[in-house]
């Protein structure tokens, strides 16, 4: 296998030249050339990976399953996805349908092709002022909720995993969720889909012809469908079933309720394909009637003596039109107690056998929050409770008592022992039998072992899931399991539930949907399944399953990897916000490749370690923009960007250690000299200079020599020509400014003044005064050491950055002002326990100078591009009030996200840049306003890049305001 070395020529690596491979991984050969040859006809080679490390970076979704695929498919249209279709069938390969991948039963993993469709399928529009939405699969639902949010609508589906959860897993998944319950599901609030089916017929089941179109270009699967209606209709005891089942929520198994609920072949088809995991079609794009938002909600978080207690005061709470009823067991309390910002009422005792219910009211008026908040109050006042409690409308108690809730998944498994599995599973009961439930429950977990398992979940819908950890290998371990799970179906479906609540029955329930429903309905679903996938290559297993060892084979076995990566539990809420998502690697898929590394360096298959690590280079060091926003995201708080910092110091020579200590030493020159470069390079051709850098690059390596850019400005101007005061110089002195580096090498947007100049003129005007260190030029925030992991430059900045700011701030008297967000962070991590202050130049301006200053020429519109430092700091509400003093209009692109700019490594890669902007750059040329900010030098280089549009900092827009 060869790979070209990535250059700036193109997106990513070659991936033309493949060869077969056998690994100790357990990974077999890569595709045959057949099979790609077919697959490229229509398909672009780029776009058809069979490298091992694309095939294992898509081997792990959200569960606890692990399938390594032959190939990946990232699909760009409908016509992609039918030709993978016929060409799987052709040559009879499995195959299994990729978005989001939060799937936590493995519906989202498979052994044959996988096909990527979250990056070709990103669109929606909204119809009826925000009351229908038509969505392409690859969007989130938090995506799609921030579009309409302002219409003041929503998705009726609330998932926990909103944030990564795509629209094709929410229809496939039948989706629910905290407060849906059944009545604002997937499937109550779905309009319409548009199917690829198994035989590549394209279907809108939302045209008024599509029962016609269905029998003209599929007569026998339409008349199957009809023949399966009537079947189920006229069967009393399958009609009974049925609406039991379907009576609560639901997942196990094909949507059956479908053939009682809808007439034409189309509609139930439709519902059909709503729960069927991948298993039946590819929904290219779903309709939703979409819910209004509460405008008010009131919250407490009850705690009861023990789980029976709690649970047996479901019904009564239930009839008080509750939101939200979401349990906690002891173990969840437990946990609970060691948030930062745990709910008081859970705080200040002994768990022994509490438990706890969170309960929510919503209303649109303050009077009916009031009358409902009454209603449950008076019930908690007649129940026994451990604690007293009451219902909060203020949103930090509110954001409290759901951090703990839905921060509970994460703590039990980043708390897991090294090398052992986290296994979620949901089921449902009707809510009067819940308490016997959880109580059988809990006498399974100790019988089997499984002293640390957790139970929460919906309560009001009579919905929990729980929560196992342990190593699912070796005869002890599985028979264990497998005892628990038997008697775990009997003890539900004793309760007339369900298995599979809201995961989905995937590969963990297939072999028990037969037990659920009787052999007569199962064999509807059979006959279903073979009607619409006759040739089986819609991901065989998820569902249907007569291996009664199914949900025991190919588990996940996750091998011990580095600590700070260690804890990941694959959940992908990390991948939306990630840069490099539509380029190369996720934060979850580099620990995945990282896991497999480290599984054949164990097993010792070192030819599998030195391909991984090959590729590895490129794809997941080189364009990891290290922009930690994946941290932000992570429920079990990894930071894979500073890991992949760590890696990038241990791949640094002593050479390159000592060339950037050296630059360290001698920061002032370094700035100047890149300062002149850029002016002289600014008065030459873009193409000469950029002709040079590429001869250079290819010489001496992309790591190493940027690429001249056609944004690039001219060099910036000293800072040590700011003098010792800015400002106004009759005032006392209030803060140290300290302006970044990067605005000294860069110069200001063709037009205006710079960040710099903008805030002494801002100060000047509000009457402030700020001193400059001496030896200004000489300082750096260090990211350019951390980012490259250049140790040992680092220590010198830092010590510098440390002596002169004790000096100048008189020992952290005065704060320390910097001018650009990634900067500020960066001082901050310098001067950690030094007790100097250090503030954002946009911060200081909103709470000091704004208010001093008079707005004489505001401007029309600004459109902000948030930077991700600005987002560590929590500078928004900074950001926009400085924006919101400086125009009429401010605008917040919703497909925003980190630049990728990095520094210098939008200039090193920049195709990282024009991957990462691509969608919002869509967006802001669609707002076309009248100024473009950021809070950053480099990432209003990179959004001018993106965009053609002139971005400047944010302050500058302020300063023309007000002149």
């Amino acid at each position: 296998m060869t790979t070209a070395s990535p250059d700036a020529s193109h997106s990513q690596p070659d991936h033309h030249d493949h060869h077969e491979h056998t690994h100790g991984t357990g990974v077999h050969s890569a595709l045959e050339s057949q099979v790609l040859e077919s697959l490229r006809a229509v398909i672009a080679d780029d776009d058809v990976r069979t490298r091992l490390i694309d095939r294992v970076a898509y081997a792990s979704d959200a569960s606890h399953y692990y399938n390594v695929p032959k190939a990946v498919i990232v699909a760009t249209d409908i016509t992609e996805v039918a030709h993978a279709f016929k060409v799987a069938a052709d040559h009879d390969l499995s195959v299994t349908l990729r978005s989001g991948g939060t799937s936590l039963s493995g519906q989202a993993s498979g052994d044959g092709l996988l096909v990527d469709v979250r990056r070709g399928f990103r669109n929606m529009s909204v119809q009826d002022n925000g009351r229908i939405i038509r969505v392409q699969p690859g969007m989130t639902v938090a995506q799609v909720n921030a579009r309409l949010a302002l219409y003041n609508r929503k998705l009726g589906p609330d998932p926990a995993s909103e944030s990564a959860a795509t629209i094709g897993g929410v229809v496939n998944n039948n989706s629910s969720g905290m407060a849906c319950g059944t009545e604002f599901n997937t499937y109550q609030t779905l309009r319409g889909l548009t199917l690829v089916l198994p035989s590549g017929t394209i279907i809108d089941t939302s045209a008024d012809d599509a029962d016609a179109k269905l029998y003209a270009l599929e007569p026998k699967l339409a008349e199957k469908l009809l023949q399966l209606q009537r079947r189920v209709k006229d069967n009393p005891e399958s009609v009974e079933i049925i609406q039991r089942h379907f009576a609560i929520k639901n997942t196990m198994g094909y949507g059956l309720n479908s053939f009682l609920d809808f007439e034409g072949p189309a509609k139930i088809l439709e519902h059909l394909v709503v729960g069927s995991e991948g298993t039946l079609a590819f929904v290219a794009e779903a309709i939703f009637e979409t819910i209004p938002v509460a405008k008010l909600a009131t919250t407490t978080v009850a705690v009861f003596a023990d789980l029976h207690g709690a649970t047996s005061a479901l019904p009564d709470l239930v009839g008080t039109g509750a939101a939200t009823l979401e349990l906690m067991d002891a173990a969840s309390i437990k946990v609970g107690q060691s948030f930062d910002d745990a709910p008081q009422s859970i705080l200040g005792f002994d768990v022994d056998k509490q438990a706890a219910l969170l309960i929510e009211y919503h209303a649109q008026t303050a009077d009916e929050l009031a009358e409902r908040e009454h209603i449950g109050q008076k019930l908690l006042g007649d129940l026994e409770l451990f604690k007293p409690s009451a219902f909060s409308t203020q949103t930090a108690d509110r954001n409290s008592a759901w951090q703990f809730r839905k921060g509970l998944y994460a703590k039990v498994a980043k708390a897991r022992p090294s090398g052992t599995t986290a296994l979620l599973e949901d089921v449902a009961v009707p809510v009067e039998r819940l308490a016997n439930t959880c109580a059988g429950l809990q006498e399974l977990f100790d019988s089997n072992g499984y002293e640390e398992a957790v139970i929460f979940g919906h309560a009001k819908d009579g919905n929990i899931h729980f929560l196992l950890t342990d190593r699912f290998e070796g005869e002890d371990n599985l028979k264990r399991y497998n005892s628990f799970t038997d008697d775990m179906v009997d003890l539900i479906l004793s309760a007339e539930g369900n298995l599979k609540a809201e995961h989905g029955t995937g590969r963990a329930m297939a072999p028990f949907v037969r037990r659920q429903y009787g052999d007569e309905l199962y064999e509807v679903m059979q006959e279903l399944k073979q009607a619409i996938d006759p040739r089986g290559i819609l991901n065989p297993g998820v569902i249907l399953d007569e291996d009664p060892t199914a949900h025991i084979s190919n588990v996940k076995l996750n091998p011990t990897v580095e600590e700070e990566i260690d804890t990941c539990v694959e959940c992908g809420y990390c991948e939306p916000v990630c840069p490099s998502k539509d380029l190369t690697l996720t934060p979850r898929q580099r620990i995945v490749v990282r896991r497999a590394r480290a599984k054949a360096e164990g097993q010792g298959d070192y030819a599998t370690v030195a391909e991984l690590d090959k590729d590895y280079e490129y794809m997941g060091k080189q364009t990891c923009a290290v922009d930690s926003m994946c941290l932000r995201a992570c429920p079990v708080g990894i930071d894979t960007g500073k890991f992949i910092k760590r890696l990038r110091r241990e791949d640094s020579n002593t050479v390159e250690q000592s060339v950037w200590k050296t630059a360290a030493q001698g920061w002032s020159t370094v700035n100047l000299g890149a300062s002149v470069a850029l002016s002289g390079a600014h008065r030459l051709p873009t193409s000469l200079v950029k002709a040079v850098t590429d001869v250079g690059r290819k010489l001496v390596g992309t790591e190493t020599l940027p690429q001249y850019q056609p944004e690039l400005p001219s060099g910036g101007s000293r800072r040590s020509k700011l003098g010792s005061i800015v400002g106004d110089k009759t005032a006392e002195v209030q803060a140290v400014y300290v302006p970044a580096c990067v605005n000294a090498m860069f110069g200001a947007q063709k037009g205006g003044i710079g960040v710099t100049e903008s805030f002494i003129r801002l100060a000047e005007r509000a009457g402030v005064a700020l001193s400059v260190p001496e030896g200004i030029d000489s300082l750096c925030c260090g990211t350019p050491w951390t980012s490259k992991g250049m140790a040992k430059g680092h220590e010198v900045m830092q010590e510098r950055v440390r002596t002169v700011l004790a000096d100048s701030t008189q020992g952290g008297t005065l704060p320390v002002i910097v001018d650009a967000s990634s900067c500020t962070e960066g001082f901050i991590a310098m001067l950690k326990d030094t007790g100097i202050t250090v503030v954002d130049s946009i911060a200081f301006t909103a709470e000091h100078l704004v208010g001093n200053l008079q707005v004489t020429k505001q401007q029309d519109s600004v459109t902000i591009h948030p930077t991700c430092s600005a987002q560590h700091l929590g500078l928004m509400p900074a950001i926009e009030a400085v924006a919101n003093a400086a125009a009429k209009d401010v605008d917040i692109p919703l497909s925003w996200g980190c630049c990728g700019y990095a520094g210098d490594r939008g200039m090193l890669h920049p195709e990282l840049t024009a991957s990462a902007t691509a969608r919002e750059a869509s967006e802001v040329k669609g707002i076309d306003g009248e100024h473009h900010v950021s809070t950053n030098r480099t990432c209003e280089l990179g959004m001018t890049r993106a965009t053609g549009k002139p971005y400047r900092h944010v302050l500058e827009v302020l300063e023309l305001a007000t002149r």
